[in-house]
């Protein structure tokens, strides 16, 4: 499984990147994987607020629907539309083509919760 050392990750497979005060954020290389062959996302809306550990949206796959979940409390700022209309993109390219939003950040303190990589990988 291909897990990036400049990323950070959760106990629920999403994978984020820090960028200033915004966080990109999507879904690992082993959730892709596990799901299969992704056929629709519900993507959440520009502007909406997220507490860390809500559901923020659902994927569907050929096996069954996915909840993934908020890593971080803030503002979603931004969308991957190409996603809604490509789900099968994640499959593809998990970390650069299939992220899933970009939220603005409210609380650094949730930092601490995230997993290196190299915790990341010992968990899968």
């Amino acid at each position: 499984m291909n897990v990036p050392n400049n990323l950070v990750y959760t106990k629920t497979h999403e994978w984020i990147k820090i960028e200033g005060n915004n966080a990109k954020i999507g879904v690992t290389d082993f959730a892709q994987h596990e799901m299969t062959d992704i056929v629709h996302v519900e993507m959440p809306e520009i502007g909406t607020q997220i507490n860390k550990g809500q559901v923020i949206l659902t994927m569907e796959s050929v096996k069954s629907a996915f909840d993934i979940y908020a890593p971080l409390s803030g503002k979603i700022v931004e969308i991957n539309d190409y996603i809604v209309s490509n789900p099968e993109i994640i499959n593809q390219s998990p970390y650069e083509k299939g992220y899933l939003f970009i939220i603005e950040i409210s609380d650094k303190n949730e930092f601490d919760d995230l997993l290196s990589a190299k915790i990341y990988k010992s968990l899968i």
